[in-house]
């Protein structure tokens, strides 16, 4: 058996939302996150280098996409789904503030051991997000 060939990151993370409109707003609005795509079914953000984050409306990704250069299969996915996005540690205070300004609870923290911290909140579909400072992961340390 040979070794798989490296895969050099994840692009897309998708999360399913039953307002579309109502969360496009929130990520916009309260994330700051920048829109490169949206129609009905879909809107997509600029979550960072090489890094979209994807919103579909529940249920309309349940029949295969055909665009000219060629198909996406059906998906969908239900219940609260968690993200984690990356931030600076000098950033984490005036994020809680800014959170705390648009009354958006923080339901957790968490110091890590490598030196890391995280503050949780969810998103109006219930999804769990995090934002997360460098020292989390031992490939997130800068």
């Amino acid at each position: 058996m040979t070794a798989p060939p490296p895969i050099t990151g994840i692009l897309e993370t998708a999360l399913y939302v039953d307002d579309l409109d109502h969360s496009a707003r929130f990520y916009e609005d309260v994330l700051g996150l920048k829109r490169i795509n949206k129609d009905q079914r879909f809107a997509g953000y600029d979550a960072g280098p090489r890094s979209v984050l994807l919103l579909f409306k529940r249920g309309s990704t349940l029949e295969t996409v055909h665009m000219p250069g060629g198909t996406i299969p059906p998906h969908d996915g239900e219940g609260p789904l968690h993200i984690a996005f990356a931030i600076t540690a000098e950033t984490l205070a005036a994020w809680e503030r800014h959170l705390q300004s648009h009354e958006i609870a923080i339901e957790g923290r968490t110091d890590w051991p490598r030196g890391g911290k995280s503050i949780y909140f969810r998103d109006p579909d219930g999804h769990l997000l995090e934002l997360a400072t460098p020292g989390l992961w031992p490939n997130y340390l800068d």
